[in-house]
C-alpha cells in the first residue's frame, strides 16, 4: 500500500540537477557509451556446451548434479580444516540445512586459518581495518558502540568464568 499518496512525483526539470540522472536520454551524456557494444554482447550465444576446463585442483560438486561444471574457479582450492569441513558439506544435498551451515562454518574457519597463516609468515594482520572499523565509526557509530559493548561483556564473562574455575581447584 502506498502511504505517500499526497506526494507528487518530481518533474523532469526538478531532477535534472542530479548528476547522471536520465541515463536513458542523450547518448553523449551517458558515461558507459564508449564501452557499450552494438549489438549488445551475449545476445547470440554460441551453440553447444563450453569447452571443459582442465581440473588442476580439487573441485567440489553437488550430489544433485553429477560431474563438475564446464567452467569453475581455482583461485582458492580447499585446504586445512576449512577444506575438510567443505568436503563434508558437499556430501550433503543442497536442500539440507547442514550443507549450508557447514559451508558458513568453513568460511569462518578459513578466516582464522588465514590470520594464523599471516602470523606464521611474520605478518601481523590489521583485523580491525579489514573489518571496516573506520567506515563503521563514520557511518554507524551507535552500532559500533553496541558491538563493542557486546564483545566486552562476552570477554568479561569468559574471563570471569575461567578465573572462577581456577580458584575452585
Amino acid at each position: 500500500m502506498d502511504f505517500h499518496l499526497d506526494r507528487q512525483r518530481p518533474s523532469r526539470e526538478q531532477l535534472q540537477h542530479i548528476q547522471g540522472w536520465g541515463a536513458d536520454l542523450d547518448r553523449k551524456n551517458r558515461p558507459a557509451v564508449p564501452m557499450e557494444h552494438m549489438p549488445p554482447r551475449f545476445i547470440d550465444p554460441q551453440p553447444g556446451q563450453p569447452v571443459q576446463q582442465a581440473q588442476t585442483v580439487e573441485v567440489f560438486c553437488s550430489p544433485e548434479r553429477p560431474g563438475i561444471t564446464p567452467i569453475f574457479g581455482t583461485a582458492q582450492p580447499p585446504k586445512g580444516l576449512s577444506g575438510m569441513i567443505r568436503r563434508a558439506a558437499y556430501k550433503q544435498t543442497e536442500n539440507d540445512i547442514r550443507h549450508w551451515l557447514m559451508l558458513l562454518l568453513a568460511d569462518r574457519v578459513n578466516v582464522v586459518e588465514g590470520v594464523i597463516d599471516d602470523l606464521a609468515h611474520g605478518h601481523v594482520p590489521n583485523v580491525l581495518g579489514e573489518m571496516g572499523i573506520r567506515a563503521e565509526m563514520r557511518h554507524n557509530p551507535a552500532g559500533l558502540v553496541k558491538k563493542a559493548a557486546i564483545v566486552t561483556a562476552l570477554a568479561g564473562a569468559t574471563w570471569y568464568l575461567m578465573s572462577s574455575r581456577r580458584s575452585r581447584r
